[in-house]
């Protein structure tokens, strides 16, 4: 797959991430987004760095680093978070989640947080 073809769309309103294939939709998945205090950062982004996690820390089992340096999109090691508003600004997915679409992501590809 090559990274033109996916594209991920992030809508904060609704918790949740959109992943496209091709100009259809792949999959949604639910997350957690930043809290007041600390925002997840809206625009448009792009993967910059990827990193398997080994799933003891906040980060889950994997990392998608986004072009606004500090954010990203990763697992988490309490899935109890997901679908709330808690993060620094990071966006959230259950481990099993973020582990789909990993291999699906390439450096380059397309996020617009909303």
């Amino acid at each position: 797959m090559s990274p033109g073809s996916i594209f991920i769309k992030i809508t904060l309103r609704e918790r949740r991430l959109y992943l496209y294939q091709r100009q259809q939709l792949f999959n949604s998945y639910p997350i957690a987004i930043g809290k007041p205090s600390t925002p997840s950062p809206i625009g448009s982004w792009e993967i910059i760095n990827k990193k398997i996690m080994d799933g003891r820390q906040v980060y889950g089992t994997r990392w998608l680093g986004l072009s606004k340096p500090n954010y990203g999109i990763h697992g988490t090691n309490n899935p109890s978070c997901i679908g709330k508003a808690v993060s620094l600004g990071c966006i959230r997915m259950h481990n099993h989640d973020i582990e789909t679409i990993f291999s699906l992501v390439h450096l380059g590809t397309s996020v617009k947080i909303l």
